[in-house]
């Protein structure tokens, strides 16, 4: 399998190509081609070209196409999951799930697309008449990760098109193979030539050249925190406005008071989804001390039920509990940040286990009884593996969670609902869990604050940063 670039319209496989790697297995599933400067200018160009045609086109012959993309991807859902459990190491059942998850923002900003709507506000002067219009910023630039490559570059492409925009997009390298699938899926939908653009190949170069381009007028970014920072810096130069979705460092914190197996199962999921190669991710337990003990050794014993393998297993195995994460520089930071925290005093409560051969696994693993300094607590890990740190009250359990620049998202296990309203206005997270492992959903806002990003992607208000507001004061 091979991942074309889309430039006008045209499927062009380039001159030079990459492999693309099953971190599973550590051998390649297809390539992809690498491209530079020359292809992201002449993908920019035809997108400032289509915009115009685009931006004019009703807003309801953009919903149809959206709408049509999102049934042809959810017809194409197990070729495309299969696809993206191989390059990305996901558990089959994860994947299809992050396909149905890409069809879902379709089919919302299908609907968003026909709700643009301006204002006419009352005059205060005879013969005066004032009007707000929204009008599509331009071209947008669409730059995407490995960890959920489709339903990330969904998020971004649905509004972007149902606002009028045109598109030139970048996926990650290391899992391109089932996003370049869903710029298939649109192109078959409708989308005209020129309309909706991707460049695979080296990312600063590509970047750098496409934030300098003239026509582009918005980025948007999922990625670290130091990337988004210098993306930002970047495009201040033209004043490309910024839509960053950036790191994250969640806390998750469970209460004397709540259901201990649902906070178990609860931090389980919120840790483990995605081999916990995820920006949401439970990055953090804090426990208070009355179910610190027991709720340590019930997640631990779950961890350690875990079996771990290829998420899609050979025939006649089960699918396994936990899959490879995605390339062995992952492995070894996780590993590092665990050695770090044993280093420092932590109480180890996962069992030690051997790992799969071949492919790039990390053990699940749960630390307790370390400093609150260390950088298993304090670094995003993006891998599975995160410490116990315990609070006695709520005072405590707020200042520990809201101790850090990050502030994605935070989840909270606790049967009070005063206590529940009370940190759901106090913690510095853009989206917060209360008694909810998997908080997201297309019709909701998904971004951070402090240092975890700018603007809200998803929901109604998605839209809005594709769009710019024009004023006229209009005198008949």
């Amino acid at each position: 399998m091979h991942a074309h670039n889309l430039i006008a319209g045209h499927w062009e496989p380039g001159e030079d190509t990459r492999p693309v790697l099953d971190p599973g297995l550590g051998t390649a599933v297809g390539t992809v081609a690498w491209s530079g400067r020359a292809e992201a200018v002449r993908a920019a160009d035809r997108a400032a070209e289509a915009f115009g045609d685009w931006a004019r086109t009703t807003p309801r012959k953009r919903a149809d196409i959206l709408r049509d993309a999102a049934d042809i991807l959810t017809e194409r859902k197990a070729g495309i999951a299969r696809t993206l459990a191989r390059e990305a190491g996901k558990l089959l059942p994860e994947a299809e799930a992050e396909v149905n998850f890409s069809a879902e923002y379709l089919r919302w900003f299908a609907e968003e697309a026909r709700r643009v709507t301006g204002s006419v506000p009352a005059p205060e002067a005879p013969g005066r008449r004032h009007l707000t219009l929204r009008r599509p910023a331009g071209v947008a630039l669409s730059l995407t990760p490995w960890n959920f490559p489709v339903s990330i570059q969904a998020r971004k492409l649905a509004p972007m098109l149902a606002a009028g925009c045109t598109v030139v997009a970048r996926v990650s390298e290391k899992a391109p193979l089932a996003a370049t699938e869903l710029f298939r899926v649109l192109v078959d939908a409708g989308v005209p030539d020129g309309v909706l653009n991707l460049v695979h190949g080296p990312a600063r170069e590509i970047t750098a050249e496409l934030l300098d381009h003239p026509a582009v007028r918005v980025l948007s970014f999922t990625g670290s925190t130091e990337v988004g920072s210098a993306l930002m810096a970047r495009g201040a130069s033209r004043i490309v406005r910024p839509l960053l979705e950036l790191g994250g460092n969640a806390p998750f914190i469970v209460f004397d008071d709540a259901d201990l197996d649902a906070a178990v199962e609860g931090a389980f999921v919120a840790k483990l989804r995605n081999s916990g190669q995820s920006c949401v991710a439970a990055n953090r337990f804090l426990v208070q001390d009355g179910v610190a003990e027991e709720f340590g050794a019930r997640l631990a014993a779950r961890f350690d039920s875990l079996t771990l393998g290829h998420g899609i297993p050979e025939t006649g195995r089960d699918i396994p509990g936990l899959g490879p994460v995605i390339d062995t520089d992952r492995v070894r930071a996780v590993r590092e940040l665990v050695e770090d925290a044993l280093d420092r005093g932590g109480k180890l409560l996962t069992s030690a286990r051997e790992l799969p051969e071949t492919g790039s696994y990390a053990a699940p693993t749960l630390v307790a009884d370390l400093p609150a300094n260390a950088p298993l607590l304090t670094t995003e890990v993006f891998g599975p593996a995160a410490g116990i740190v315990r609070f006695r009250t709520d005072e405590e359990a707020l200042a520990l969670a809201n101790a850090t620049e990050m502030g994605l998202a935070a989840y909270l296990w606790t049967a009070n609902p005063a206590r529940a309203w009370t940190f759901g206005e106090e913690l510095e997270a853009g989206i917060i869990g209360v008694n909810d492992a998997v908080p997201s959903v297309a019709f909701a806002p998904m971004g951070g604050v402090k240092q975890s990003g700018l603007g809200r992607e998803g929901a109604a208000v998605g839209i809005e940063e594709f769009l710019d507001t024009h004023y006229l004061a209009w005198r008949p």
